[in-house]
């Protein structure tokens, strides 16, 4: 092989390697603008935005009082509070199932339209 044909072979080569590697370029960036978001990614956010706010709204109602139903006079204590008073009335355990027992049932009352 003569000088010149060497030289040949060798643009002819590296033009091919150039080649392959803008198709390669090509290729990379094709995929990065047509690739899709990935499932459920958006839906993720929300369903964490929902939970942080459930948490919140959980832990009002174990720690704060409040109504259950105004119309009724239920309302909702906070856990510690009402473990106080468990253990201030379980002495007499027949009064306090009593007392448990007329709260289910007027909680579990049908409501009374006027």
């Amino acid at each position: 092989m003569n000088n010149e044909s060497k030289t040949g072979l060798g643009i002819y080569v590296i033009a091919a390697l150039g080649a392959l590697l803008i198709m390669a370029i090509l290729v990379g960036i094709t995929r990065k603008y047509t690739q899709p978001a990935p499932l459920g990614a958006d839906r993720a956010a929300l369903r964490t935005a929902a939970l942080i706010e459930l948490r919140g709204l959980e832990n009002k109602e174990l720690n704060e009082y409040g109504w259950v139903d105004q119309g009724k006079g239920i309302v909702r204590l906070p856990v510690e509070r009402s473990m106080q008073i468990v253990v201030q009335n379980g002495k007499d355990t027949a009064a306090l199932r009593a007392m448990i027992t007329n709260r289910v049932v007027k909680a579990t009352a049908p409501p009374v339209f006027e």
